[in-house]
């Protein structure tokens, strides 16, 4: 049987550019039946049936004159939808996988309130997840975090030369050996969540990146809630980790 790169037999199955079908592999929304398409130059079968699957509709949770949020999909970087909102502003970043609250200024007077909050850790940011393996009782994370930014970003756990991360983790399910976990951070570093909870062993369902091993459309972490000055706002949690088995 004939084979090619996988992006070329994706380009010519969707009638678009190999550009175009790159760009969608790595964006990590290419799959064969549940397996996602990770390496867009792979060698694979022409007779290869792709599926993509495009993020949810970008949903508005609230907006005024000073601030939008935003429930975020997964599988869409956070200056997408700075870049899609006209005179918006990012007030903070989700990874690329996780779904949730994500706020946007819409003024320079505010932006700068709102980031003085965040940086006085005035800010209350609440989390969901599932995690590999049995978390019976809570767990308070307080590991400084570096971050190395050269391309792909990746944190660690690093004494010396780290910056202060403080989560804090509860038991909410079991479901075989995994948990359903709520989260709180004070802190806002690079992958805070995920570097922390493959710390203390329990990376999140699907973070291959630190060390899950259990294969899922996207990484189970959601921003479930967020306080700032006088606002809160919640986004539901999506199906993907409402009905997780």
């Amino acid at each position: 049987m004939a084979t090619d790169k996988a992006y070329k037999v994706l380009a010519q199955q969707k009638e678009i550019s190999n550009k175009k079908a790159k760009e969608l592999i790595d964006r990590g929304i290419v799959f064969v039946e549940d397996k996602k398409v990770k390496i867009a130059r792979a060698e694979i079968h022409t007779e290869t049936v792709f599926r993509v699957e495009y993020p949810a509709k970008i949903e508005i949770l609230y907006q005024d004159d000073d601030i939008i949020a935003i429930n975020k999909p997964a599988q869409v970087d956070s200056y997408e939808i700075q870049d899609a909102i006209d005179g918006a502003e990012l007030l903070h970043r989700l990874d690329r996988d996780t779904s949730g609250v994500l706020l946007l200024g819409k003024n320079r007077p505010f932006i700068e309130k709102a980031i003085k909050e965040f940086k006085a850790r005035r800010v209350e940011k609440h989390y969901v997840a599932w995690i590999e393996g049995v978390l019976y009782e809570k767990v308070v994370i307080d590991e400084p975090i570096f971050t190395i930014k050269k391309g792909k970003a990746f944190s660690m756990v690093d004494k010396i030369r780290g910056k202060k991360a403080h989560t804090i983790v509860s038991p909410e399910e079991l479901q075989g050996k995994k948990s359903k976990v709520n989260i709180e951070i004070t802190t806002g570093r690079t992958h805070q969540i995920r570097v922390h909870l493959a710390h203390i062993g329990h990376p999140i369902v699907g973070d291959e990146q630190y060390g899950s091993r259990t294969q899922v459309k996207r990484v189970l972490l959601h921003s479930l809630k967020m306080k700032i000055l006088d606002y809160e706002f919640n986004a539901r949690e999506p199906k993907e980790i409402l009905q997780y088995k």
